[in-house]
């Protein structure tokens, strides 16, 4: 149904050129990992946008390290297995919070400005976690002082070539090896660019969904990219919704951060009733899943289609300080923040699962690596900790960069790989239109809540738009809805056979995790299908 490749090719009859190293996406994941092998490798940085553009650059809250003397790894680690609903890779979990803090340490060696108070780092609390270990910058603006940096480190350094506006159309494979990646130009020109070591770092899949954090560049490209390759995804099932997202007429669903609650906002539905102790002892401090439940099902019960959170409580000093993004975001769309409730509704953020990788970051294809949210380190569980997104895109980053320096020069050239299928011709339909629907459809069916007749109905919808695949393909608004459609179906395939609730994934008709049954992964592999292995097995 799916083909190895979107698109026919030859390449011995097209352009071809070589790095050494070519990291795909420009998130935080991707500059980081461009910026540490460019300190002895070539490096090729590849963006279909413009270079700032990407999910890391929207991120407020911050980023999650042990850095306070009260604080721990231990209870870092035991934190993120509670948020993953018993479904973390313990090792990877190890991992993220011992290294974290040197991982931060690197970024403010790379320029990034960390807020301070009294001279030191200044540390916040967020959802679920047990001590303040939150670094924010300006405020709720750290993902933004985070690209700023990096965008800037990577502009000075003489061993990165940035390509912007470039689609990464397929990875070239020969014998389950990445041999670089198959390139269309702003030009619409195609060519191949060859290269020792391939990292996706092309982030999430929240256009998936039609209410959505993330910017119009979060496609999924990297999982459907890596899917067609070989590579193995994993626990697609698991998309976070994050609870507060901007719900006001005329306004974007514009992020209100976990931190605002950490900071003692409440939730009130809108007979302005506080409803969160019905729902979990933590209150408002809840996982991110627990939460968004609770107002969706506060949402039904009230017949409304938002609900309130309330930080009016709070001195309009200490709200403008914190949180001067989204205040002067909400003033101009009406709502200030510090005397007016401010409508909230869920919608996806965060994909948990993806392109499978080891404790290097190397995913089941030779030379490709994936880092940040594309990938699935096992991290997150069912149900990623606010601000381990960030953290796990650094300590990744640098252990793939450690792995690559052990590479030995690739020695295939690939000349010889061609790709030709029986294709229809241009596709004859409007684009926009078939996006719009995939996105209705998933947020409908396959969204905070989900049951096997929806999930059914979702997935055969998204079947009736495989013909996509049968076409010439070359726009990159085409590529990159084929890219989006492959990762529906992962998305629903997944959550259909999964019949418990965990985390981010709850079946209205298996409302209980069921442990007996299901510790175990859902895997997809082009060539194999779906597969179920032990949780800690892959």
């Amino acid at each position: 149904m799916i083909p190895k490749y979107l698109v026919d090719f030859d390449l011995g009859e097209i352009p071809v050129r070589e790095t050494e190293v070519i990291v795909i996406g420009t998130g935080i994941a991707g500059l980081f990992t461009a910026i540490k092998a460019s300190e002895d490798r070539r490096v090729v940085l590849i963006t279909k946008n413009g270079l700032m553009e990407s999910n890391t650059r929207y991120a407020q809250g911050g980023i999650a390290a042990v850095i306070s003397e009260e604080d721990s790894p231990e209870s870092h680690r035991d934190d993120t297995l509670f948020a993953g609903a018993d479904f973390c890779l313990r090792p990877a979990v190890d991992v993220l919070v011992h290294e974290g803090s040197e991982g931060v340490r690197d970024l403010i060696r790379m320029g990034a400005a960390f807020d301070q108070e009294d001279g030191e780092l200044a540390l916040t609390q967020e959802a679920a976690h047990s001590h303040r270990r939150i670094l924010h910058a300006n405020g709720d603006a750290t993902g933004y002082e985070i690209v700023r940096a990096l965008s800037q480190k990577v502009r000075e350094s003489q061993n990165i070539e940035i390509l912007e506006h470039h689609y990464v159309i397929d990875l070239i494979t020969e014998n389950e090896e990445c041999l670089g990646a198959l390139l269309q130009g702003p030009d619409g020109g195609r060519y191949f660019l060859r290269a020792d070591a391939t990292v996706l770092c092309s982030g999430g899949a929240g256009q998936l969904y039609r209410y959505t954090t993330n910017p119009e560049v979060a496609t999924g490209d990297g999982v459907a990219i890596a899917y067609r390759a070989g590579a193995l995804i994993r626990d697609m099932e698991f998309i976070q919704f994050h609870p507060t997202a901007l719900s006001y007429s005329g306004a974007p669903r514009f992020l209100i951060s976990e931190a605002v609650r950490g900071e003692g906002a409440v939730l009130r539905n809108i007979h302005g009733d506080r409803f969160m102790e019905k729902y979990d002892p933590q209150l408002e401090l809840a996982p991110r899943d627990i939460v968004a439940r609770a107002i969706v099902s506060e949402m039904e019960a009230t017949k409304s289609t938002f609900v309130y959170l309330d930080i009016t409580h709070k001195s309009p000093e200490m709200v403008m300080n914190r949180f001067p993004t989204i205040y002067e975001t909400c003033i101009r769309y009406g709502l200030d923040i510090t005397s007016d409730w401010i409508p909230v509704a869920p919608a996806a953020h965060y994909m948990m699962g993806g392109v499978m990788t080891n404790l290097q970051g190397e995913t089941s294809v030779a030379r490709l690596y994936a880092c940040g949210e594309v990938s699935s380190t096992g991290i997150h569980g069912a149900n990623r900790l606010a601000s381990n997104s960030l953290t796990e895109a650094i300590v990744f980053g640098r252990r793939i960069v450690e792995r690559i320096r052990e590479l030995v020069p690739l020695k295939t050239a690939g000349e010889n790989i061609s790709y030709q299928a029986q294709r229809s011709g241009p596709a004859s339909f409007k684009i926009s239109e078939r996006r719009l629907k995939l996105q209705k459809a998933m947020v409908r069916h396959a969204g905070v809540r989900r049951t096997e007749d929806s999930l059914k109905k979702v997935l055969q919808e998204l079947e009736q738009q495989t013909d996509i695949f049968g076409f010439e393909l070359r726009r990159s608004e085409e590529l990159e809805y084929a890219n989006m459609l492959t990762c529906a179906l992962l998305i629903t395939e997944s959550a259909l056979a999964r019949q418990e609730s965990r985390g981010g994934h709850y079946r209205e008709d298996y409302p209980e995790r069921r442990d007996t049954d299901w510790l175990k992964r859902i895997v997809h592999h082009h060539q194999k299908g779906m597969l179920e292995a032990g949780i800690n097995d892959i």
